[in-house]
């Protein structure tokens, strides 16, 4: 008898939409949640080679938590690449002025670093506030989501 490992093809593939509210949810656990439906690791055909997962809308960004000290500790890192160039940013100005960068760069942290992650994290949507510009898409309810994450 032989077995014969599963592979989907890219026509069986089909994307669903989730919808998070991400007031309250603390940064990272929001993020890990967000990375598996992105990836489409919550699927039964899921293959690590292959995009297969949905696309995800984040609401309420800008009310995400952070647990102890890392609103005023956590800084972002960059550089420009000249002498002087580094730049460091703490979590609560990032949050002030661009709250949809924080939970993007919290994703991208946590899908491949690769072209398929790159691929991936072109299905994610944040937005600030609790509106979007989505609503003619097929949207499946964010409580599903936002009980898993509690």
């Amino acid at each position: 008898m032989t077995q014969k490992t599963f592979s989907p093809k890219g026509k069986e593939i089909t994307r669903d939409w989730h919808v998070i509210d991400a007031s309250g949810i603390p940064l990272g656990r929001l993020a890990s949640q967000v990375a598996q439906l992105l990836r489409g690791k919550h699927k039964p055909t899921w293959a690590p080679h292959l995009d297969s997962g949905d696309h995800v809308i984040v609401l309420n960004a800008r009310q995400v938590a952070l647990t102890g000290a890392k609103l005023d500790q956590k800084m972002y890192y960059r550089h420009s690449g000249y002498p002087g160039g580094f730049r460091a940013t703490p979590v609560r100005v990032e949050l002030d002025k661009r709250p949809e960068r924080v939970i993007e760069r919290a994703v991208r942290g946590m899908v491949p670093h690769t072209a398929l992650g790159r691929v991936q994290l072109r299905k994610l949507h944040v937005y600030a506030g609790s509106e979007h510009p989505h609503a003619g898409q097929v949207v499946q309810s964010g409580a599903s989501e936002k009980e898993a994450m509690s």
